[in-house]
Formats: C-alpha cells, sequence, structure tokens
C-alpha cells in the first residue's frame, strides 16, 4: 500500500530542469544515431524509439509511482533494495541468464524478452543502503572498527561483483556516490583521505593489471599516440568538441557521427552536442547539470530526517559525479570510461532507474522543514 507523504508542493523547479534535460537528450538521441541506426538496423529512429519504450515510460510509471512515497517508505526497503541488487549481480554470472554484448564486460541479465544492465538499479540500492547505515544514530563513523568498516563491509559485495564483471566506468561512478556520501555523513577526514587513497591506488593497479584500460590511460596523457588506433575514439571526439566551434555546425549536421566518431548514441552524444549546436549549448547544458545539482542539493538539506537527506543527496551525486565522467572524457579532463551520459545517453535501464530516482528526490522535497 502506498504511503503518501504530507500535502506540501513538490520542488517543480527541479523538476523542471530534469525536463528539460530528458527532453533535450531525446532531440540529440534522435540527430546522433540517426546515421548508425539506419546503416546498422534499417531504421533512423531505432535508438530513440527504444529509449521511449524501454527508457522513457517504464521510467515514467515508476516516477509517478515513487514520487507519492516519503523517506520512511524507503527507509524500511533499503534491505530489500540491498539484497536484491546483490543477487541481480550473481545471476549476471549464470550461464544462459547472463549476457555479454560487448568483449569487455559480462553486466546483463537476459530472459529472452527482457534483458536490462543490473548495474543501473545498484547505484540506487548503494545509496539506500548507505544511507540507511550512515543515518543509524547510534553509528559512530569516529570508531573505525565498529563505526565506519562494517558500512564498508556490507557495501563492499556489490563493489566486487561490478569489478568482477568487470566494469570499471561503474565501479567509478559507485565509489565516487559512496566516497561522497561518506564526507556528507561527516566521517573524520582521516578516514577520508586513507579511503581516497586506498582507492586511487585500486584504480591505479586495475590499469596495470590489464592492457587495454592501461592503452587509455596513456592516450589519456598522449592523445597523439596511435590515432587510428587505440585513440582513434578519443581523437575523433577531439575533433567532434573542435569542429562545433561557437556556434556549431547546426543540428542534425554532425560529420562525426557518419561512421567516424564511435558510440554516438551512447558515450560519444556529449561530442555530437558540442559538434552540432556548439560551445554555447553545449556549455548551456553543463549549467543545466548543475543547476538540477543545486536545486536538489537544496531539497536535502530541507529536508528534516537524516535518511532522506543522505537519501536525495546520494541521488544528485550520482547524477552530477557520472555526469562530471562522461563529459570530463569528451573534452580531455579524464580518460574514457564507457560510461553513458545520464538523461541523455541511449540506455533504456539507465533511464528508467534515472527517472525513479528522480520521483524518490521529489517525493523527499514534500517533506521540507
Amino acid at each position: 500500500m502506498l504511503e503518501r507523504t504530507a500535502e506540501k508542493r513538490t520542488d517543480r523547479l527541479f523538476l523542471l530542469y530534469v525536463a528539460i534535460l530528458v527532453v533535450f537528450g531525446l532531440a540529440m538521441l534522435v540527430s546522433a544515431s540517426s546515421a548508425y541506426g539506419y546503416s546498422k538496423f534499417g531504421d533512423t529512429y531505432y535508438f530513440v524509439k527504444r529509449q521511449i519504450l524501454y527508457g522513457l515510460l517504464p521510467g515514467l510509471l515508476m516516477f509517478f509511482v515513487f514520487i507519492r512515497l516519503n523517506s520512511k517508505f524507503w527507509q524500511r526497503v533499503s534491505w530489500v533494495a540491498y539484497f536484491a541488487c546483490l543477487a541481480a549481480l550473481i545471476i549476471v554470472f549464470i550461464p544462459g541468464v547472463g549476457a555479454d554484448f560487448n568483449k569487455f564486460a559480462k553486466s546483463w541479465i537476459d530472459i529472452g524478452f527482457i534483458h536490462f544492465q543490473p548495474a543501473e538499479f545498484v547505484k540506487l540500492g548503494l545509496i539506500m543502503i548507505m544511507a540507511q547505515l550512515l543515518s543509524d544514530p547510534h553509528r559512530d563513523l569516529r570508531d573505525f572498527k565498529h563505526g565506519l568498516l562494517p558500512v564498508l563491509g556490507i557495501i563492499a559485495p556489490l563493489m566486487l561483483l561490478i569489478l568482477l564483471q568487470p566494469d570499471i566506468g561503474t565501479l567509478a561512478v559507485i565509489c565516487g556516490v559512496a566516497y561522497g556520501m561518506l564526507y556528507l555523513a561527516k566521517t573524520p577526514k582521516i578516514y577520508l583521505v586513507i579511503i581516497g587513497l586506498l582507492g586511487v591506488v585500486g584504480f591505479a593497479f586495475l590499469a596495470i593489471i590489464a592492457p587495454y584500460r592501461m592503452d587509455r590511460l596513456t592516450i589519456f596523457l598522449h592523445p597523439e599516440l596511435d590515432p587510428q588506433g587505440v585513440g582513434y575514439h578519443v581523437n575523433q571526439a577531439y575533433l567532434a568538441v573542435g569542429s562545433g566551434g561557437f556556434w556549431g555546425l547546426g543540428f542534425g549536421h554532425s560529420r562525426q557521427k557518419h561512421a567516424y566518431l564511435p558510440e554516438v548514441q551512447a558515450d560519444s552524444i556529449y561530442a555530437v552536442i558540442a559538434e552540432e549546436l556548439g560551445f554555447l549549448f553545449a556549455a548551456g547544458m553543463v549549467v543545466l547539470i548543475l543547476l538540477i545539482a543545486w536545486r536538489g542539493f537544496k531539497i536535502a538539506k530541507e529536508t528534516p530526517d537524516e535518511y532522506g537527506y543522505l537519501l536525495a543527496a546520494g541521488i544528485i551525486i550520482w547524477f552530477f559525479w557520472q555526469s562530471f565522467i562522461n563529459i570530463g572524457a569528451m573534452v580531455g579532463l579524464l580518460p574514457l570510461t564507457g560510461v553513458t551520459l545520464p538523461f541523455v545517453s541511449h540506455g533504456g535501464t539507465s533511464l528508467m532507474v534515472s527517472l525513479a530516482a528522480v520521483g524518490i528526490v521529489a517525493g523527499v522535497s514534500k517533506q521540507k522543514q
């Protein structure tokens, strides 16, 4: 049975910013994916149809259900969400159910009539369980052994299963979200420094032991190396962003989307946005993401209970951090990770879960002090 929040107004400005980003994302997906969709599937609108059918429609359904629920409900079901995510990540490795749609990662569940990425649900499940653990009034995070270590021990299995797929991009996202939530929960700075250093060392080790990851890091530092090999994706992204100039080539007039720039419908869509609409719109989109983050953190701060505060803040950290990783890779600030741009890149599971998370934040916004 649905548990209604107090009769207070939802933060409409937050919803307006998200709605603008979703509509803009669909429009850019139409343009960015048209050439690839036609050449591979004979349908110019192949990807945007899938985005609407498997992402937007179920996502809106979940949004309208979740907006009616308050943080107390999510606090009660946080452990259910945690174990459901854990089970889904284990199922990925079961032959005949787990699916491998690329040569690197086994990260999908395919049950015939539907397939999805459990890692997208894990992002939200991780936030729910961390908010539950960190909001416990009896937990003293200054006590490493009895306070902080149990929190790290509970979220570690989720991270380990993501690593085993392996999906380093998603791992980077959830590690960033977890770190941000630990900071907001006022974890002692010395522990944050130690955890941060261990994280850097861990990701460096992962790059060293996998040649293709090391190649990505090398190309990030020296993009002029191997422009037709490992560095091809990076160099084509730079070319797309640079050729857009201030005003862009015009909507639908990207050159790089015509079999030059890889993953134009997913990881590289921001490069197409910069090429077609120019610096003005590309920067405007970054501003819109910042506005969503600002409004989201405002909602979190006005939430009267600690769980609701951490839940809403964790979701906003997720949106912002993943957007930063994606855009940063396209403009040369970060190495390529294969992380998609929330609300914009093609990915039904991603859009569906993101809209569900927006519904949660909107529901929390009704609990203003």
